[in-house]
């Protein structure tokens, strides 16, 4: 991806969109067209809210300095243009790490507040936004406002998982977390069906401080939501592995003009993976970066999925009727002919999120992924959101690219607080297809 193009990793519109830096926004503050911009980071959500096709996008991969590190007590200042792999190849030297990060390292921080990211460790420290001490907020009037809990703390809230709408994230402070190791002692755990992975689940979250299961969503009868439970721990300091391993193995050139993880492709794939851990568990010590960016090793893998890209559906439920539910949302899509390569279940705890609009809450949360075949998927998505919400659930509008305003308000039904703090000059493509279709 270039700077010029600005794509979604979801790569469903491929439409170049013009861009400014941050210091040519702020050159024009007080007078900037109201709508007419967006805050971009590294291009990594997936669906319309890092798009607005009716203004510029602020380009913010270009400011991405570390400002400031204590290795002492691991608080760190960076530009919100840095991303968590540049935070980690500063901070794992004096064995700190992310207390919070997603399944890739090349997000942005400030996209990583923006969208309030969570990881594999939720039930033990919530949302990335719950370790940001504070940030420098440029508004559209040319207002810098530092944003911490006691300082303009509703801006705060506005801000953290707020799509970047509130203002322009310049800097922030983030207080990091101190391991023996960067590695992780990994517990490889094989599941029959879903059944027993629910009946697992507790105890091993209780145990660990990380967990996530992939499943084979294609599995069906009595081997229906089979998987491996992946938990693990930061080793000792014995590990041998380089801190900071090498870069990209290898990289996806170009999209091909089909989907290469199609359903024949996946159903192999699927039992190899599945049978490649033995059954009962497995013990062993892992790289960091195998553990929590496994794909990152692929670059542009999202160009996998064929020319026309890929929907992600990542939604969240109670707890009381989750085996229900999502044993309902993986049949749902194969009965409607679709197969998700990425097809992965974990738990969120009980840790409150500092943002209005965070989309983690207690229960269980889903994510598949989908090659996009037009209408059919639409359609598809369109049901396993009537299937969440009719649950007491909501979907994540963080990697969304279609969802209606009504599924969008019973999934956020305080978004009108997110409204009343967003700066005039800043909507993305999202917030206008769903939240100002509402009304008011």
């Amino acid at each position: 991806m270039t700077f010029e193009d600005h794509e979604s990793w979801g790569r469903l519109d491929h439409r170049a969109r013009p861009a400014i830096l941050p210091d040519d926004y702020e050159d024009r503050a007080g007078t900037l067209e109201a709508g007419g911009f967006l805050p971009f980071g590294n291009g990594r959500s997936y669906g319309d809210s890092c798009h607005n096709d009716q203004g510029k996008l602020i380009e913010s991969r270009r400011h991405g300095r570390i400002v400031a590190f204590d290795p002492g007590t691991g608080m760190m200042t960076c530009e919100a243009g840095a991303t968590l792999r540049t935070v980690l190849e500063r901070a794992i030297e004096h064995r700190f790490f992310l207390p919070v990060t997603p399944g890739t390292a090349f997000v942005t921080v400030g996209g990583a507040v923006a969208n309030d990211v969570h990881g594999k460790n939720h039930h033990a420290r919530g949302t990335f936004g719950n370790h940001v001490t504070s940030f420098t907020l440029l508004r559209s009037t040319g207002e810098r406002l530092t944003c911490s809990p006691v300082e303009n703390p509703e801006l705060y809230a506005a801000t953290i998982g707020g799509m970047g709408l509130t203002g322009l994230i310049l800097t922030v402070d983030l207080r990091l977390m101190k391991v023996p190791s960067p590695h992780v002692q990994q517990h490889a755990i094989r599941f029959e069906n879903l059944d027993r992975y629910f009946a697992l689940v507790d105890g091993i979250d209780a145990e660990h401080e990380y967990s996530v299961a992939w499943i084979d969503q294609l599995a069906t009868g009595s081997r229906m939501g089979r998987g491996v439970l992946l938990a693990g721990d930061h080793a000792d300091g014995s590990c041998e592995f380089p801190d900071i391993p090498k870069g990209l193995k290898l990289s996806v050139p170009f999209a091909p003009p089909f989907n290469l993880l199609n359903r024949a492709t996946l159903k192999v794939f699927n039992e190899h993976y599945f049978r490649k851990t033995k059954p009962g568990e497995t013990v062993t010590t892992v790289p960091w970066t195998s553990y929590f960016y496994p794909l990152d090793a692929i670059g542009a893998w999202s160009r996998l999925y064929g020319p026309r890209g890929l929907y992600q559906h990542q939604s969240v439920y109670p707890a009381d009727n989750a085996p229900e539910i999502t044993a309902r949302l993986m049949e749902t899509a194969r009965q409607a002919g679709h197969a998700s390569f990425l097809t992965i279940l974990k738990r969120f705890g009980d840790i409150g999120s500092r943002g209005i609009l965070s989309f983690p809450r207690p229960g269980f949360t889903l994510t598949l992924d989908f090659a996009n075949q037009g209408e059919r998927t639409v359609k598809l998505l369109d049901a396993l959101d009537r299937i969440v919400v009719d649950a007491g659930g909501a979907v994540n509008p963080y990697k969304d690219a279609r969802m209606n305003p009504q599924v969008f308000e019973k999934s956020f039904p305080s978004w009108k607080k997110l409204e009343a703090f967003r700066d005039p000059a800043l909507v993305s493509n999202f917030w206008k297809r769903t939240a100002l279709a509402l009304p008011e």
